[in-house]
Formats: C-alpha cells, sequence, structure tokens
C-alpha cells in the first residue's frame, strides 16, 4: 500500500508541476492580451484537436468574426485577417521564415531528412534550389506547353462523350469531380514526361495516388499542429503505424528517369519538364544532380495536379449552382466563337469568364489553414498598435481573408463574379482602385518569396479547361439541391459533383 500511495503522490506531484508550467508560461507570455480560444493560451493541443475535427476552417472564421483582426489559436501563434500586413509578413525577401510546421514534409531517406523546395525553412537552399529551373514557370513557358495541354484536353472530351453522352450511356451521371482530377495528374504525366498516368483512359484513381496525396495531406494538417510528433510518428523507423506516403508517384517519377537517361535520343525533341530538368543538369552541374531532378518532378506532379484541380472543381461546382452565371458565361463563350481547345491568350481576354475563374480562386482557396511565417528580430507592429515579438509564429489564413467584407464587401459570403466588373455608373477610377484592393489580398497562389511556382500554368490550365466544357457542352447539376462534400485539411478538397452532359 505504502508503493501505491508512493506512486498517486508522485503522479499528483507531476500534474501540479505541470499545471504549473503552463500558468507560468500563460502568465509570463507577451501574447497575453490578444483574445482567443481559452484553452488555446496554455498548448497547442486545442489546435491540434481542431484540425483533426476538421473544424479549423469554420473555426477560425469565426473567431475573427467575434475578435477582430487579430485572434491567438496557441502559446505562441496568432492568426491575422489584416490585408495591409500581407507584403510584410509574406515579403518577396523572405524577412518571415517558414516555421516548423512545414518540417513535416522533410523526407526521411537512411537517417537523414531531406528537404525540398516547398518544406524547407532556409530561403538560401531554396534560392539555390530554385534558380535552374526558375524560368520554367514562366507564363511564356506554360504557353509553350498549350499543344500537349490541348491533347490531353482533347482526350478528356472523348472519354466525356464516349462514357456519358453516346450509346447506352446516354445520359449517364458523370461525377465531374473526379473527371477532373483523372485531367489533372494525367496532364501533369504528359507535360512532365510525355507519358500520362492512364486516370482518364482507365477511368480512375490509377495506384490510388490520388487518394494517398489526401490522405498524406491530412497527415499534414494535424500532425503540423505540433510537429514534433512528427518525430515519433513519421519520421519514426520504429513506428507501428504505416503512414501515407508519395512512394507510387515517387516510384513512377524514377522509372520515367530511367527510361529517359537509357534512351536520350528517342526523347531529345521532347518539349517536356524531363528535358528541362536534363538542360538544367546541364547548365548547373554543381547544383543539379541525378537525384535533384527526380526530385524536381516528384514535386512537379504532387505540386501542380491536386492543387489546380481543387480550384478548377470548385469553379465548375459554383458556376453550376449559379444558373444565372451559368447562362451568362455560356451567351459570353458561343458569342465569342473560339477554337476547339481555345489558346489561353484567347481565353483570358472574355471579361466574364476571366471574372468567373477570379472569383472561384477567392471563393475556394486551395489551403484551408494560416500560413505559418515565424516573426524576426524587428518584431511585428499590428494595425491596433500591439507588437508581436520575435519568435511568435503569425499567419493568414486564405478562407478568412477571401471573406473579408472591407476588402470583397458585404456579399463576400456569395459567389459573384460580378464583383471583379466594374460596376453600372461606377467611375472608372474608383474601379480601378476597388479592383487594385481585392488583387493586393489575393492569397490562391500563396504570397511573397514562397508564392506557387505552378501559378501561370494552373491558370492557363483553368482558363482552357472551364471555356472548352462550358462553350461545348450543356452541363446540369443531376440534382441543384445536393451539396458537394468537402474534405477540409491543409488542402480543401471537393468530391462529389455529379453532373449531366449533352450537346447543345
Amino acid at each position: 500500500m505504502a508503493l501505491v500511495s508512493l506512486i498517486v503522490k508522485v503522479f499528483g506531484l507531476g500534474v501540479v508541476v505541470l499545471f504549473a508550467r503552463y500558468v507560468i508560461a500563460y502568465l509570463n507570455s507577451p501574447l497575453k492580451s490578444i483574445p482567443g480560444p481559452f484553452l488555446a493560451r496554455f498548448s497547442d493541443v486545442w489546435r491540434f484537436w481542431n484540425h483533426y475535427r476538421r473544424q479549423h476552417i469554420e473555426t477560425q472564421k469565426g473567431l475573427h468574426e467575434k475578435y477582430g483582426d487579430v485572434v491567438r489559436l496557441g502559446p505562441n501563434t496568432v492568426s491575422l485577417n489584416d490585408p495591409s500586413l500581407l507584403k510584410t509578413i509574406y515579403t518577396t525577401r523572405g524577412t518571415f521564415i517558414k516555421s516548423d510546421y512545414y518540417t513535416v514534409n522533410d523526407a526521411l531517406q537512411d537517417g537523414h531528412l531531406i528537404q525540398n523546395i516547398f518544406s524547407t525553412r532556409s530561403n538560401e537552399f531554396h534560392s539555390r534550389q530554385l534558380k535552374p529551373v526558375q524560368k520554367l514557370y514562366s507564363l511564356q513557358s506554360a504557353q509553350e506547353l498549350e499543344p500537349l495541354m490541348n491533347n490531353t484536353v482533347r482526350a478528356l472530351c472523348d472519354e466525356l462523350e464516349s462514357r456519358f453522352m453516346e450509346g447506352k450511356n446516354k445520359g449517364k451521371t458523370c461525377d465531374i469531380a473526379d473527371w477532373i482530377s483523372f485531367f489533372t495528374w494525367d496532364f501533369l504525366g504528359d507535360m512532365t514526361f510525355s507519358k500520362r498516368f492512364g486516370f482518364m483512359e482507365q477511368a480512375q484513381d490509377v495506384g490510388g495516388q490520388i487518394d494517398t496525396a489526401e490522405r498524406v495531406m491530412r497527415y499534414f494538417s494535424v500532425i503540423g499542429q505540433i510537429p514534433v510528433l512528427d518525430k515519433w510518428l513519421g519520421k519514426n523507423p520504429w513506428c507501428p503505424i504505416k503512414f501515407a506516403d508519395f512512394a507510387v508517384p515517387a516510384g513512377f517519377c524514377v522509372q520515367r528517369f530511367i527510361e529517359r537517361a537509357q534512351d536520350l535520343e528517342q526523347f531529345k525533341d521532347k518539349k517536356d519538364f524531363m528535358n528541362w530538368f536534363l538542360e538544367a543538369k546541364k547548365e548547373y552541374p554543381d547544383l543539379v544532380q541525378n537525384h535533384t531532378v527526380i526530385g524536381y518532378l516528384i514535386i512537379n506532379i504532387l505540386g501542380g495536379a491536386d492543387t489546380t484541380a481543387i480550384v478548377m472543381k470548385a469553379i465548375f461546382y459554383w458556376i453550376l449552382k449559379n444558373p444565372a452565371v451559368k447562362a451568362k458565361l455560356v451567351e459570353e463563350l458561343h458569342a465569342s466563337k473560339l477554337n476547339f481547345p481555345p489558346t489561353y491568350t484567347a481565353a483570358e481576354q472574355l471579361p466574364y469568364l476571366d471574372a468567373c475563374i477570379k472569383e472561384g480562386l477567392r471563393f475556394h482557396p486551395v489551403v484551408g489553414h494560416i500560413l505559418e511565417r515565424i516573426v524576426p528580430s524587428s518584431g511585428l507592429t499590428l494595425s491596433n498598435g500591439t507588437t508581436l515579438p520575435p519568435g511568435t509564429i503569425v499567419g493568414i489564413n486564405p478562407w478568412v481573408l477571401s471573406r473579408n467584407k472591407e476588402v470583397y464587401g458585404e456579399d463576400a459570403e456569395d459567389f459573384r463574379p460580378e464583383r471583379w466588373l466594374k460596376k453600372k455608373g461606377e467611375e472608372k477610377e474608383a474601379y480601378e482602385v476597388r479592383l487594385k484592393t481585392m488583387k493586393e489580398a489575393d492569397m490562391a497562389f500563396g504570397n511573397g518569396n514562397r508564392t506557387c511556382l505552378g501559378r501561370p500554368l494552373a491558370l492557363v490550365e483553368l482558363y482552357k479547361v472551364t471555356a472548352t466544357l462550358f462553350a461545348k457542352y450543356k452541363i446540369d447539376l443531376e440534382d441543384p439541391k445536393h451539396d458537394w462534400t468537402l474534405d477540409k485539411q491543409w488542402f480543401v478538397w471537393p468530391h462529389d459533383i455529379k453532373v449531366k452532359i449533352s450537346s447543345f
């Protein structure tokens, strides 16, 4: 009994010491005046649980509505809803470096952690890795890939027609969300190494790669709230639980690299990223080796397919959910008499299509978390006069900022492409100021020195595919009252957009 009593006392003392530690840390915290959930003041367990339950978007929107532009999400984490601070936090100079949140995306190889362009917290590493390939992600390079994209668009149309519009399949229900994913993954395969994955041909998630990507991001979304857990879980070789990883797409990239290396002559005329990366290897032999090329290939696939698909699905869904928007868009597309498939240059000149794309990017950002950065030694002075000390984790959630009524108006919670167009009777100068304000608050592709590399290519895809399908086919929701499903993680994944497709 004496031993049991001693164990109870030791345990009780441990609880008291732990409690006292959190209380003292709270009382001494320079952030204690910042409002937020009570439990978030003491531990990151609160936001870990909130993200585990996939309630972070609604929670953070609600907290900002309640407390204003500055909200405390953890003992050392502050969320902001202030567009005037965008260029300060996400500066092109990278003064505010990424937090340890991103370490979860480091790869573990032979006991060593390997950073990549996305996960690295080092500006020097990021610049060094980016330098050999940065020019490949320009709008000019994206437009050079349009012939490849045209082939994939035609393949998409052929599959949709044969599977949902012809013969015994006429009138069959199509989940356009699935087919958008199939298209983006196949195009990424085609543009990266002139070989599609086969998603459209097989009408399925080849190798479970889309599902794997979601499960990996699910892990990243939750474990990233307490990054040290990753050392005990995903990065722990003795952990009995096997977490999802990108082994299948990585293996596919390795196979394609080996094929290309063994027969360079056969592929010498291909205008794809594989050849461009190999040219970078020749141009920068000190920076680019074989494993670097493979790393570029993997990032190319994983960083471009799902992100573009998510936004494209949202654009389609909200156009279809708003019949007046769809009718106006279709009228403009038919009047323009675009080629099939249209060029990006022609499509992006259409005012209402352009407004629909911009509104889709605003209304459904890919990322549903605050984009975490570390306050530098200079500190950060907020608009209300509060100064956040160095080392504070700070960030803005695109889903919160994109609903900011001071930027987008009282109807910011509505999908309304017209907000991007000049209002009737609105002075040109007033419109330009309003448009500039909205554009400067844009976080659809991130911001600052870590802006998404694939932005130009994603825009080319969004304009071309949206214009093609809505001009070529009559597309209607199977049940207008049925809502889609959203899987809210680091990415906000749309599912279940059932439509009927027919000819005009």
